[in-house]
């Protein structure tokens, strides 16, 4: 327990470990949002089609679950801080190289490459940062820290339109998406802080002491083993479980702006402005679920955050002006990214302690995989069964078909829940 958990206070320690995991998961996020923002402008320059660039998200997804396990797995030997690092270091590199792809075969290594770096980074900032917070202020910064995806967004939006709008001023907007690419080299910068201000995690540095072992201790590391695979079940679930959250969240935003841009023939600026109006949303809800969860539970909070988000669904994809798209666009990722916001304090909490640099990013990524193909899917689905006049697809009537399927589908998943183990809210992470 910290020294502070008792008044529910961040210690100037906690504090910089939550600032820099959050920076963490905003820029990985950047990064990755980059791609959805210009699908189109990627399939004209290597004559593609857009369901084959959606592949390239689709491949990204599935290569998470290598980096969770590989970083996740260094984390729980070595140490949380400097396998962040690598992992920051690694995705900002790679997403450099994305803007100078000659072809599509190698752009789609790279999204591969870049899809490892990802998957490690939202294991680790999470356990680093689940484990110095204050128990009682968990779920308000499990909100704040998941939404540092959506922040990711939200700077990928404005990069999309600053750097398109002045590409058109030079007639380069056939460069554009490249620059794009080459400002996620930024996010490398943010190693410096970590080194120099963010310390390991406590609860690792505890689990160092050595023991020598004894008869007692051998026992111990017997019953220890035999309660991993009791876990099976445990893990088993909450990949299903976290597969649907996923399918739920890339369902509702990885063609998103293509149904702006394509279907409704909005411009860079509308598309840039909705799509942070839906940012904004999101990162409203995900803090706001959060809070929620900490006073009446995780999995309450999470099934009223599903039912909200079927009732916003006719706003957000039947609507035909642009005030109305801008408030359904922000009422769904409330309730998405408000059912997300729980999910960091909801996994630490559900994780074997022994196994929290490993368990929960995981259990996430391994959700990702199966769900890797969302917007390809989506995509395809809305090609071949709702097809338009003009020759496009109405993505609008696609997504809102799906989304019906996956919120009722997280919602089953988190009723199952409470058969499987029980929540642990408050729990003390430490031990």
């Amino acid at each position: 327990m910290s020294e502070v958990e008792g008044q529910g206070h961040l210690s100037p320690a906690a504090r910089r470990t939550f600032i820099a995991s959050f920076l963490g998961w905003t820029l990985d996020a950047f990064d990755f949002f980059l791609l959805t923002f210009v699908v189109s402008k990627i399939a004209a320059d290597f004559n593609t089609g857009i369901v084959g660039v959606a592949g390239a998200i689709t491949l990204t997804l599935a290569c998470r679950p290598l980096g969770a396990l590989i970083f996740g797995w260094i984390a729980d030997r070595y140490g949380r801080r400097t396998p962040l690092m690598v992992d920051i270091a690694f995705y900002s590199v790679i997403e450099l190289l994305t803007a100078f792809s000659p072809n599509f075969m190698v752009f789609l290594v790279l999204r591969a490459l870049y899809g490892v770096a990802m998957g490690g980074e939202w294991g680790l900032g999470a356990a680093m940062a689940m484990e110095a917070l204050p128990a009682k202020r968990r779920g308000f910064f499990s909100g704040l820290l998941q939404e540092g995806y959506m922040v990711g967004y939200l700077l990928a939006a404005g990069g999309y339109f600053l750097v398109f709008h002045f590409a058109g001023q030079f007639h380069a907007e056939n460069f554009a998406w490249r620059i794009l690419f080459g400002i996620g080299v930024l996010p490398a910068l943010l190693i410096f802080y970590i080194r120099s201000h963010v310390p390991e995690s406590p609860t690792w540095l505890a689990r160092r002491t050595p023991v020598i072992p004894s008869a007692a201790t051998e026992g111990r590391l017997v019953e220890g083993r035999i309660s991993i695979w009791r876990q099976l079940p445990l893990f088993i679930y909450t990949v299903l479980f976290m597969a649907a959250m996923n399918f739920m969240s890339h369902g509702t935003q990885d063609l998103y702006a293509t149904f702006l841009q394509v279907q409704h023939g909005f411009s860079t600026g509308v598309t840039s402005m909705l799509s942070m109006i839906a940012a904004i949303g999101a990162i409203i809800g995900g803090i706001a679920f959060g809070a929620v969860s900490q006073h009446i539970g995780r999995r309450p909070a999470l099934m009223i955050a599903t039912v909200l988000g079927v009732l916003c669904i006719p706003l957000w994809t039947f609507s035909h002006t642009i005030v109305l798209l801008g408030a359904g666009a922000f009422a769904i990722q409330f309730a998405v990214q408000g059912a997300w916001g729980i999910i960091p304090a909801h996994l630490n909490e559900l994780s074997p302690g022994g196994s929290r640099g490993t368990f929960p990013g995981l259990t996430y990524q391994l959700g990702n995989l199966i769900s890797a193909g969302a917007a390809q899917m989506e995509a395809a689905f809305a090609t071949r069964n709702f097809p338009l006049t003009n020759g496009t697809a109405d993505y609008g009537r696609a997504m809102a078909v799906i989304s019906v399927i996956l919120f009722a589908t997280v919602f089953v998943f988190t009723a199952i829940g409470y058969f499987v183990k029980p929540e642990n809210r408050d729990a003390d992470l430490t031990v």
